[in-house]
């Protein structure tokens, strides 16, 4: 009787946001882990951006999630005091040698911002299993740390062509475009009668034009630039159609639409948004009036709220949006992919598309797009090109889509919805990838480590007068995080506590503590590691952590310590910034870190069966620094003498 051989499923780790984040990479996780999820070929582990480890909304999905932060309220605390540190924290870097030692994927695809994946790259693992990173890049130049990472990362794939083609200008051959996948089976153009139900539901009538536009409310998507533009489109309309804005999107962040609409001289009535209800989760739309308004549906007193990454519609909620509007319409300074800009094109509708970035992807001929002129600026700081979309662009394009006959709109959206077909669709992106990771071999962990260059809490810290150098000196010598400098979040943090008057030593002992907490993660320290080949019984140890006089004077007992303790070989343990102090002491046979593990006396010297580090160990810190017990109102007599 033969044995029937079942294939081992490949184990995927896929880092990202969160499947039901309702972000553009939230919502291409969730696509293509479906896909993959459904060819039943993959052992899926998502790992989750800006979740915690635990978190109990990561069950919802029938592959496992886990969240990137660490359960730890106490861990989370110490992250968080530097910005930093949380960021990186927040995109998976802090937990992710935990995460893949304990999966051991035969596959690792990360798909992030470049900051949100090139800590990966160094890790030792990642050359030695199939790894993966998937980038959004949306500028030129193309960012140093994106183009150094191509150069490490022998799989690198970006969401645009628009930065691949830059990257290949710049030697990078090997770097693919792998477009972020659309779910093409929620987005489509809805029959004449639903369409016109849905109108009717919104109370917006069979004849006015809808420019639409679905963003997140952020600085980069050139909303003061529409809002002109539409204002210009109205006035060379004029006795037309009536017309309206429709912006899908968060009215309580980024930019204050209202106070600009007042600016352009645009009427609020003439400018819809989508709202959904916090209590029953049903969304309509209607001319926006403020934030946190009644539900119509469930009655409910200020549960609605515009749209927004944590509270957004459903695919078939979004898929309605869109067929309200008559033309799609994305300025933009930039991007990565846009993804409402191929939703909208799965729609059918003629989309307009600054074209720069990515934009100049979706004005390809065969994608069936109007493309808005822009002039160039360039960003403070990064020196990155930007566009400034044109308004007069806008509004002449929007006219253009206005006068054309219904069958002429229907045709060029038909082509619309072929080329987002053909080139996003998840049917061909998910088979791509598919394809890619099944002829991929399995990976034996066994010669694989997981042990990366340790932090270095014991580092002695030179004296440094500037500032920005000294806080530099920590990031790269404590942390181990050579690349940081003063314009980081996190050292710009610092910079800032310091002119608040924050002391030094609170700064440089946070440092300490977080690189103690990130090596406890991988190898705890051993005592072992600082000590002599002599046997336990030929040492004893002398503990005094801080600070210069208390260490100055100790060494007046050295001598004393050794002729009275059969000359054992005396150790003395302070931190690292009071070693020179005891630099060439005749007496002491070696100084050693301080390390927590020091108050512990039984530890140190053993008890019972358990073996101890040394013969004898003094704890004089214990009872000067750690906890005061020899005042005693100055009343005792000295029952206690050394003597020389």
């Amino acid at each position: 009787m033969s044995e029937e051989v079942v294939a081992q499923k490949k184990k995927i780790l896929f880092q990202s946001d969160y499947s039901c984040a309702k972000t553009g990479f939230g919502r291409a996780s969730k696509t293509l882990l479906e896909y993959l999820y459904r060819t039943g070929k993959y052992d899926i582990t998502h790992y989750c951006c800006g979740m915690q480890y635990s978190h109990p909304d990561l069950s919802r999905t029938p592959w496992r999630s886990i969240g990137c932060l660490p359960d730890n309220p106490n861990e989370m605390e110490s992250l968080n005091r530097d910005p930093m540190l949380a960021r990186d924290a927040s995109y998976g870097a802090y937990l992710l040698n935990k995460v893949v030692e304990e999966v051991q994927p035969d596959i690792y695809l990360a798909a992030q911002d470049i900051w949100g994946v090139d800590f990966a790259i160094n890790r030792p693992w990642f050359s030695r299993i199939n790894s993966f990173i998937w980038t959004t890049l949306d500028s030129l130049p193309i960012l140093e740390s994106a183009v150094e990472a191509a150069k490490k990362a022998e799989n690198y794939w970006i969401w645009s062509s628009f930065a691949t083609e830059a990257l290949h200008k710049l030697g990078q051959s090997h770097v693919k475009t792998v477009h972020g996948p659309i779910d093409s089976k929620s987005f489509y153009r809805l029959d004449s009668s639903k369409r016109a139900a849905l109108r009717a539901a919104a109370g917006i009538s069979p004849d006015t034009y809808v420019v639409g536009f679905v963003f997140r409310n952020q600085l980069r998507k050139s909303v003061p630039n529409l809002l002109e533009g539409f204002k210009l489109f109205k006035q060379r309309t004029v006795g037309g159609a009536p017309s309206k804005l429709l912006l899908h999107t968060h009215f309580g962040e980024g930019w204050k639409i209202p106070k600009l609409a007042a600016e352009y001289e645009i009427d609020m009535t003439d400018i819809l948004t989508t709202y959904i209800c916090r209590a029953c989760a049903q969304y309509h739309v209607s001319s926006f009036s403020g934030i946190d308004k009644a539900c119509p549906h469930c009655k409910n007193d200020k549960s609605c709220t515009t749209t927004q990454p944590g509270i957004g519609v459903s695919e078939e909620a979004l898929n309605e949006v869109y067929n309200l509007m008559d033309v799609y319409c994305h300025p933009f300074t930039s991007g990565g992919q846009e993804i409402p800009i191929q939703e909208a094109k799965l729609t059918e509708l003629i989309t307009l598309v600054t074209n720069y970035s990515c934009g100049v992807e979706m004005c390809q001929e065969s994608a069936a797009s109007f493309p808005l002129d822009y002039s160039e600026y360039r960003e403070p700081q990064t020196e990155f090109i930007k566009a400034s979309t044109s308004p007069a662009s806008i509004a002449k394009q929007l006219v253009k889509v206005y006068n054309m006959d219904d069958s002429s709109r229907r045709e060029m959206g038909r082509k619309a919805r072929k080329w987002a077909l053909e080139n996003f669709s998840v049917d061909v992106v998910g088979k791509y990838i598919e394809q890619i990771f099944d002829a991929l071999p399995a990976i034996d962990y066994k010669n694989i480590s997981f042990e990366e260059e340790r932090r270095d809490p014991l580092c002695v810290v030179p004296e440094i007068a500037d500032n920005s150098e000294w806080i530099t000196f920590l990031y790269h010598n404590i942390l181990k995080r050579p690349g940081t400098d003063r314009n980081d979040a996190g050292h710009q943090y610092w910079a800032k506590e310091l002119e608040k008057g924050m002391p030094r030593a609170s700064i440089e002992e946070y440092f300490r503590g977080v690189a103690r907490q990130e090596n406890e993660k991988s190898k705890p320290v051993d005592l072992k590691d600082f000590l002599g080949d002599e046997p336990a019984s030929e040492r004893m140890l002398f503990v005094i952590p801080e600070s210069i006089g208390d260490v100055f004077l100790c060494t007046s007992l050295f001598e004393n310590l050794r002729k009275t303790n059969g000359n054992r070989l005396l150790y003395v343990a302070t931190k690292p910034e009071y070693f020179s102090i005891l630099d060439g002491n005749p007496h002491v046979h070696k100084v050693i870190p301080f390390l927590p593990m020091m108050d512990n006396l039984l530890l140190l010297e053993g008890r019972g069966g358990e073996a101890g580090y040394f013969d004898i160990a003094f704890l004089p810190h214990i009872g000067t620094q750690r906890i005061l017990d020899y005042m005693h109102n100055g009343k005792d007599s000295i029952a206690l003498n050394i003597n020389p």
